[in-house]
């Protein structure tokens, strides 16, 4: 019997950034964000052999050993790392043998959270093989111990939350690794006008968040008045963009978001570049009204909301540039897990 499991990703809308210790820890974080039909996929197959095989089916890497010896250096640290957690905490340290196979809808480094929601859907997987009784929340939890704790892997906590549970959701953090996802009861029409006003650009340039999230944490740590200002109003900002969402204002969620771009900015020097200057700069002048990029910044994803009436016209010029825009369809559902021969 082969499992397979599908993450949706997430645009992050604002607040993304506050969800990042030493922040969230300090004062709270809160985020908004939108799974959408783009994401990551995990395939599990048990072997009889006494072997693992762990595949990264888009990026053409693998790893394999024996069943009981995952350790050994190599590529594909997420997966080892997933493997280790579920044998040792939910399979009583008995080795599985396994090829667990995955891809993802977009490039690494995309800034719409694919990393995390990568782990979440081989958290999945292994849920549904060991038929384990982990809610959504323990799910997501985990996921994000095995990145943070296992692994040392910097980063926020909302990317796992958003995999697992899926919809619009505005999200709270606290130091007492207390997380409250507040599902959003946003209506059909809304969400439709919102998915005609948003357009969404990949850059063409991947990149690491590790470097920006280390900065930001580093100038939370010195006391930096102008980053902590930042990301105080980067809160509010989602505070305040939830409430426009909620009451159908589109032109004040776009202004609210281009507010909380340039708060962003004040973040981390290499938040923006060069390229991701030019491109807001031409996409403000063919009728957008505001933008950001998804994630932690420094390239992956940018959106951008603009008139229904301008839309084509704003997608003729970025599709001049370096980089593609993508359809974006909002998803209601979550991590999805099934059974198959």
């Amino acid at each position: 019997m082969i499992v397979r499991s599908r993450s949706p990703l997430r645009l992050g809308f604002a607040g993304g950034g506050t969800d990042v210790a030493p922040y969230r820890d300090e004062h709270g974080g809160c985020v908004l964000n939108a799974t959408i039909g783009m994401y990551a996929h995990a395939i599990l197959a048990p072997r009889d052999d006494g072997r693992v095989r762990f595949v990264a089916a888009d990026r053409d890497e693998c790893f394999e050993a024996r069943a009981d010896r995952p350790d050994d250096a190599g590529p594909l640290a997420l997966h080892r790392a997933v493997y280790r957690r579920m044998v040792r905490d939910h399979n009583g340290g008995t080795p599985l043998p396994v090829t667990l196979t995955t891809y993802c809808d977009v490039p690494a480094g995309s800034g719409l959270g694919s990393s995390s929601t990568l782990v979440v859907a081989m958290v999945e997987a292994f849920k549904e093989l060991l038929e384990l009784r982990l809610t959504d929340y323990e799910v997501a939890e985990l996921a994000y111990r095995i990145e943070r704790s296992d692994l040392g892997l910097l980063g926020g906590k909302q990317d796992q939350y958003a995999a697992t549970f899926g919809g619009v959701n505005f999200m709270e953090f606290s130091g007492d690794d207390r997380v409250v996802v507040n599902p959003l009861r946003v209506r059909d029409i809304i969400l439709a006008d919102l998915e005609t006003s948003l357009v969404v650009y990949f850059t063409g340039v991947s990149r690491h968040s590790a470097a920006i999230i280390e900065e930001q944490a580093r100038n939370m740590r010195d006391g930096d008045a102008r980053a902590v200002d930042a990301l105080h109003a980067m809160k509010a900002d989602a505070v305040a963009m939830k409430e426009a969402l909620l009451k159908a204002d589109i032109p004040r969620f776009a202004a609210i978001m281009g507010r909380s771009w340039e708060a962003k900015k004040r973040t981390a020097h290499n938040v923006s570049s060069t390229k991701i200057d030019r491109v807001y700069d031409m996409a403000v002048k063919s009728g957008a009204y505001a933008g950001k990029v998804s994630g932690a910044g420094g390239g992956g994803f940018m959106m951008f909301m603009v008139d229904p009436a301008r839309r084509m016209e704003l997608i003729r010029v970025l599709e001049g540039e370096d980089g593609m825009v993508i359809p974006c369809n909002f998803t209601h559902r979550g991590s999805e897990t099934w059974r198959t021969h």
